[in-house]
């Protein structure tokens, strides 16, 4: 078994999917207006409309509610990712910091709220 992706729901799945191309340097394809997808080397962000999850009823996730994950990206150098990324954000939640076991993170919310986390892992 492999894992393979997370879906973030949300209500604007433009502007979620263009944050995250944002952040990765990746084209999403999108192969429906509900639908977009990140695929990198590792796994796959997906993104969606509140409509593909809606024969899931009362289950279905609601978008901008997520309290509990982190979405985490391991890149080559937190600092200089930040500083590209600065002037884009507009909810810095931890600024570039070397974490007590030796990772190096920024944490920011995306358009929705959900966190994410840029790390690096030390030398």
């Amino acid at each position: 078994m492999n894992f393979a992706s997370v879906r973030i729901i949300t209500d604007d799945v433009d502007r979620l999917a263009t944050f995250y191309e944002l952040v990765t340097g990746t084209v999403a394809t999108r192969p429906a207006p509900v639908f977009a997808e990140i695929r990198t080397e590792a796994s796959t962000l997906a993104i969606a409309s509140p409509v593909t999850v809606g024969m899931l009823g009362e289950r279905a996730p609601r978008p901008a509610t997520n309290t509990s994950v982190i979405l985490e990206f391991e890149v080559d150098d937190v600092d200089a990712e930040f500083a590209r990324l600065a002037g884009a954000l507009d909810d810095v939640v931890l600024e570039p910091t070397t974490m007590p076991w030796g990772n190096r993170s920024t944490l920011f919310a995306d358009p929705d709220g959900n966190l994410v986390n840029l790390f690096s892992r030390p030398a």
